[in-house]
């Protein structure tokens, strides 16, 4: 009894630090991240960080590997939720993922471009991720099956709805005028429309009576001409 007490404590306090490191990754970057930076900000010595994990390397391998585990469990029970479509499941999934990029400092920290993770570690990594795009192609591949999503590749599909959502934690500014909430509809309705087979080649109307998809361009040009958007 002592001893799971003791586990529950030791297991909670990881975490605390795995937060902690992720603002500072957000902040810092992870190259200008040191092990005293990631204590201080967790309300510890550094030498008793050490005592709960061996390097800055080690902790943004487990702030990746806890946002896999969360996205995996989420995109599995969405898959078998009976009473959802396809396209019902796949905005469910998108705003999920959105929300775990971006309101979860370690799930932020899980997409840092880094190559400093060891080599046995990236692929335990890899095959979670594998493990869910392939959930995201099989999701698509049963929505092409039953008419609902137009045919298509589901492994190109999935690819670009994960590279858009994770390119997300480069630009999104939580001080923008989108709530994180507001985004995910919108990234939700966005991709998936895109694959709908009844809405192909249908723009739909906002509330001005432009299309969608023509004040999407008009939107794109102007933020091309201004620079980076401040979301």
């Amino acid at each position: 009894m002592r001893t799971s007490r003791l586990q529950r404590r030791y297991l909670s306090r990881r975490l605390e630090i795995l937060r902690a490191a992720g603002r500072e990754f957000r902040t810092r970057g992870f190259a200008e991240t040191g092990m005293r930076e990631i204590a201080a900000a967790a309300d510890l010595s550094p030498a008793n960080l050490y005592n709960y994990f061996r390097g800055k390397d080690e902790i943004l391998f487990f702030c990746q590997d806890n946002a896999l585990d969360r996205l995996l469990a989420n995109l599995e029970t969405i898959r078998h939720a009976r009473t959802q479509s396809a396209s019902e499941k796949l905005r469910a999934i998108i705003r999920f993922h959105l929300h775990c990029v971006l309101d979860e400092v370690e799930g932020s920290a899980a997409h840092l471009l880094t190559n400093s993770i060891p080599s046995h570690l990236q692929k335990r990594l890899l095959t979670k991720r594998d493990r869910y795009e392939q959930g995201f192609r099989h999701l698509v591949a049963r929505g092409i099956r039953s008419g609902e999503l137009f045919p298509t590749d589901p492994a190109l599909a999935a690819r670009v709805i994960l590279g858009a959502l994770n390119s997300t934690v480069l630009w999104f500014n939580p001080q923008g005028p989108l709530t994180t909430e507001e985004l995910a509809e919108n990234f939700a309705a966005y991709l998936v429309r895109g694959l709908r087979a009844k809405s192909s080649g249908h723009a739909r109307q906002n509330r001005s009576g432009r299309s969608l998809d023509r004040s999407t361009a008009s939107l794109g040009k102007k933020l091309a001409k201004t620079g980076d958007p401040q979301w």
